[in-house]
């Protein structure tokens, strides 16, 4: 049993409905595939990548049951885990396989990174409309596919931390869930921040994020103690960059 492997035993994720999502070169988990299931293809991600996304958000967006999630944080344990890369792609392949409408939401506050990876401005986003009166809708953009919107982070706001914690944020929440039938959010790194806590409470579930061969053991347990004692349900978590010494074609085999 590998140690990164092992690490999410000890987590407790096992425990969860959606256990031992084991994410390898961004994303790879257990096989966990409807039969009925039938993906279109997406561009910008490799066959592998594309492949263990999309068993990613089977586990947790499409499951047959009126309680699957909708409004999911995506929350690294540490700084530099990816978590931002994993939950971007998660939206464009979750856009590309349902006709709901998606909405992808970057409240990284402290290093917002979504604007800048799909190229568009960052001046009107989630602090303005956390600080604004206009609809919801009118601080997001639409990305392709054309389900797909992006919330970015917004207008640079000094206490970030007071904006997350506000009632403000809570109804601006309840407002997307009005307007999108997904939202997955970009939240900062657990250990730095303590921003992703009040998203994850008023969210449906957190995904955590790890690196393998980076993430200490210590802190990851640290971070699942105190996100069960804040009562934040943890729908998996992904192992990112994660290597292999065979080839992926092998790999499959194996």
């Amino acid at each position: 049993m590998s140690k990164n492997f092992e690490l999410m035993q000890r987590m407790g994720v096992q425990e969860k409905p959606f256990a031992e999502p084991r994410i390898e070169t961004r994303v790879h988990v257990e096989e966990s595939v409807a039969a009925t299931y039938k993906p279109r293809p997406i561009l910008g991600l490799n066959q592998m990548s594309r492949e263990q996304t999309l068993k990613l958000i089977q586990r947790v967006f499409l499951l047959q049951s009126e309680l699957a999630p909708r409004l999911v944080v995506f929350a690294g344990i540490e700084q530099g885990n990816g978590c931002s890369q994993v939950c971007s792609d998660a939206a464009k392949i979750l856009a590309m396989n349902v006709s709901g409408s998606v909405c992808l939401v970057d409240a990284n506050l402290r290093a917002p990174s979504l604007a800048d990876t799909f190229h568009i401005p960052n001046h009107n986003g989630l602090t303005d409309a956390l600080c604004g009166d206009q609809p919801v809708r009118h601080f997001t953009s639409p990305l392709g596919p054309e389900n797909l919107s992006l919330l970015s982070s917004g207008s640079f706001f000094e206490d970030s931390s007071k904006l997350l914690n506000s009632d403000r944020l809570k109804k601006r929440f309840a407002e997307l869930r009005t307007e999108f039938d997904y939202i997955l959010v970009d939240a900062p790194p657990l250990t730095a921040y303590a921003d992703a806590i009040p998203l994850a409470q008023i969210s449906d579930g957190l995904v955590l994020i790890l690196e393998a061969n980076a993430t200490r053991r210590e802190a990851a347990l640290d971070v699942t103690q105190s996100l069960h004692s804040a009562r934040i349900r943890i729908l998996g978590a992904v192992l990112n960059k994660r290597t292999f010494p065979i080839p992926d074609a092998l790999y499959r085999r194996v």
